[in-house]
């Protein structure tokens, strides 16, 4: 049996938990979210770091949460009051776990995870997540108020615009340069000194290449190798699965995908309904990986009535798009810049301009 492992949020949900969670109780919470956000592109992508990867915005901003209230309580609840799902995920779902064993590795943390889990009816246990118990930490006196100012400093900040092809700080304007090496002291000083600091140390988003790790993992439970896995991503967070799936020779796709998504999949979807990625996984399930491929080159309605999909899925992916597919489309050399533009802005549509545009 083939193994069906996606990422949470963008081919299953339309949120950005953790960006959603912080603008509700943290004051200019959404630009104090995308500042940092920004930043951890620049970390990951361009500086590449040395023990940060591309997700630890989520470990970033739990000083935050944590000064202004936010408790496990309030992460559940407020998880379980917003979520909002790709439409037909939950059939989609059920479907592919008919004919694969199915996993959800995601970054966000823990209670958003729980929260979906309840609500599409999928396993808990099938899902990787970060873990966080943020009612375990503690404040010293004076930092709570400290944090909030910080927090404030920080919304004020410009959010970065990583020049192409940067591969240095020295790639960038003095404005921004300046941020980052502010956005250096205030992380790796300040908040690292406080008590709540160990935050930083103890809390391990599963980005980057825990991602890619937590995807070996689910292959080694489902006792296949990397070749029979199909990986649906979308964002920075995904780079390294993709990477690690397809230099094994499985499947990837990229799923309303940003730019470091698109350049990294084989195969871009865009699409409102989950219905697609069913498809995908079936054709997957039963063709492998080359014939998948080959399918997919000839994407539309004669193809799909010709290789023996479910019937019953296939009417309803009809009958919800009458007149046009939504697109599917080969990545290659000569269309990834034109199909990085289509997806981005159509993720946008999809999840809305600000969460569409984070990393």
């Amino acid at each position: 049996m083939r193994v069906f492992i996606s990422d949470c949020e963008g081919p299953i949900s339309k949120n950005d938990n953790a960006f959603e969670l912080t603008a509700q109780y943290v004051p200019w919470g959404d630009r104090l979210f995308t500042v940092i956000s920004r930043y951890d592109d620049v970390l990951a992508d361009v500086l590449k770091r040395e023990n940060y990867k591309a997700g630890d915005t989520l470990k970033l901003i739990l000083p935050f949460l944590k000064a202004y209230r936010v408790t496990n309580k309030t992460m559940q609840d407020f998880s379980a009051k917003s979520l909002v799902l790709i439409p037909h995920v939950k059939e989609a779902l059920r479907h592919i776990r008919g004919i694969a064993q199915a996993f959800i590795v995601s970054t966000s943390y823990e209670h958003y995870i729980r929260a979906l889990c309840e609500a599409i009816d999928f396993p808990y246990l099938n899902t990787y997540s970060t873990r966080v118990d943020l009612d375990r930490y503690e404040l010293e006196a004076g930092e709570e108020e400290g944090l909030k100012r910080l927090a404030q400093e920080i919304s004020g900040m410009p959010v970065i615009e990583i020049p192409p092809r940067a591969k240095s700080l020295e790639d960038f304007p003095e404005e921004y340069r300046r941020a980052v090496k502010r956005l250096d002291d205030i992380f790796w000083k300040e908040i690292a000194g406080m008590k709540i600091g160990k935050l930083l140390n103890e809390v391990n988003p599963v980005g980057g290449y825990e991602k890619a790790e937590a995807v070996r993992d689910a292959a080694k439970r489902a006792n296949v190798g990397l070749e029979d896995v199909i990986y649906v991503g979308d964002s920075i967070t995904d780079v390294e699965a993709f990477r690690l799936v397809k230099n094994h020779g499985g499947l990837t796709v990229s799923f309303n995908g940003n730019r470091y998504a698109v350049k990294e999949a084989e195969v871009a979807v865009l699409s409102e309904s989950s219905l697609v990625t069913s498809v995908i996984a079936e054709l997957f399930a039963f063709h492998g990986k080359e014939g998948t491929l080959e399918i997919l080159e000839r994407w539309g309605r004669e193809a799909l009535r010709k290789c023996n999909v479910s019937k019953e899925l296939l009417e309803k992916v009809f009958r919800i798009f009458p007149e046009r597919l939504p697109k599917v489309e080969l990545i290659t050399d000569e269309n990834v810049e034109t199909l990085t533009l289509e997806s981005e802005e159509f993720r946008k549509r999809v999840r809305g301009e600000v969460v569409g545009g984070l990393g």
